[in-house]
């Protein structure tokens, strides 16, 4: 979860260190050319699949939420459901095209392009990680994103985001060692069924979030307006509950789907580790996460209920197992 730049000359992996990097038997206990060449490739790994968790959570609620918006609609403009629907999911494409992302995905997100000062910083990163995965420089996109908390994420298709704190305080190495880390949510696919989980919820919580201003609304108007008759008052008490029990219903389906994406979202960080470390960035992602835990952020959940918001593993797990794989990468290599 970094940005990366130009490589300085002085810094550059030799072509050993590289083949280093990208060797799987190190870990394994056997060497595999065929497994060694694909460290930089994309494949996609068990927790992309086990992503489509939520999204298959989220999509009856995103339907039932779709045709909330249709029906009214459909008054004025003919269209059936089945094409409505279609259309809106069909969008959720274009979130995995680099324009797109560049142009939309990542004002969306609050984040801008580097400045020319980061985009120094980012790119000296950058470019090591590049070079280590064999990956041409134009396919993914970075960006930052201005807060003051160390932390980046991976987005869509080809989109890398930083925060201002991580590009200002992280040594270039460890800068290296984040983006490492979230260029393997990508080669991973980690980032697609949460893409679409997102774009499916956004029908939801708009949805949900009318249904609480409309009850409240029915709840002012039958106290105002309806004190006065039985009958009215009964009504504006029905249509204030269904109102609730429907955006409780819709942010209910959410909620379990938020938990079931956290869920395999712990084992997509654990992987995006694993291949950080092949491509020869253990120790710098482990020295980032060990600057995480000494400002107090990412320590274990200590109750259920934030087991279940957690995104990801507690650090020092990550490190621990970091730091394992490291060891058991260098012994089979001595």
């Amino acid at each position: 979860m970094t940005t990366v730049g130009a490589l300085v000359e002085a810094n550059a992996p030799t072509p050993a260190a590289l083949r280093d990097r990208c060797s799987l038997g190190a870990v394994t206990g056997r060497t595999s050319y065929r497994v060694a060449m694909h460290v930089g490739g994309r494949r996609v790994e068990s927790s992309a699949i086990a992503a489509l968790v939520p999204v298959l959570v989220v999509l009856p609620m995103s339907l039932a939420a779709l045709a909330l918006v249709w029906l009214p609609l459909h008054l004025v403009w003919d269209v059936s459901f089945t094409w409505f629907a279609v259309g809106y999911l069909a969008c959720a494409v274009l979130l995995f095209v680099r324009p797109v992302q560049t142009a939309v995905l990542a004002r969306l997100l609050g984040a801008r392009p580097p400045t020319r000062d980061e985009r120094v910083r980012l790119d000296t990163a950058w470019r090591s990680v590049l070079q280590a995965a064999r990956l041409p420089r134009h396919r993914y996109v970075l960006a930052v994103l201005p807060a003051d908390e160390l932390n980046a994420f991976a987005c869509g298709g080809h989109l890398v985001v930083v925060t201002t704190l991580a590009v200002e305080t992280l040594p270039r190495d460890e800068l290296a060692g984040v983006l490492a880390h979230e260029l393997s949510h990508h080669l991973g696919f980690h980032t697609v069924a949460l893409t679409i989980a997102q774009w499916l919820s956004v029908p939801v919580l708009v949805i949900a979030r009318l249904g609480f201003f409309l009850q409240n609304v029915a709840a002012a108007a039958t106290t105002s307006f309806a004190s006065h008759s039985a009958a009215l008052t009964f009504l504006g008490r029905l249509v204030s509950g269904v109102l609730t029990v429907v955006s409780w219903v819709l942010l209910s389906g959410l909620l379990v789907a938020n938990a079931a994406g956290n869920l395999t979202g712990r084992a997509a960080e654990f992987q995006a580790d694993e291949r950080a470390v092949l491509l020869g960035f253990g120790p710098q992602l482990s020295n980032a996460l060990r600057r995480v835990v000494a400002m107090g952020v990412g320590e274990r959940p200590r109750t259920l209920r934030e087991h279940l918001a957690a995104t990801h593993p507690p650090a020092r797990t990550r490190m621990a197992k970091i730091d394992a794989l490291r060891r058991a990468r260098e012994g089979t290599s001595l």
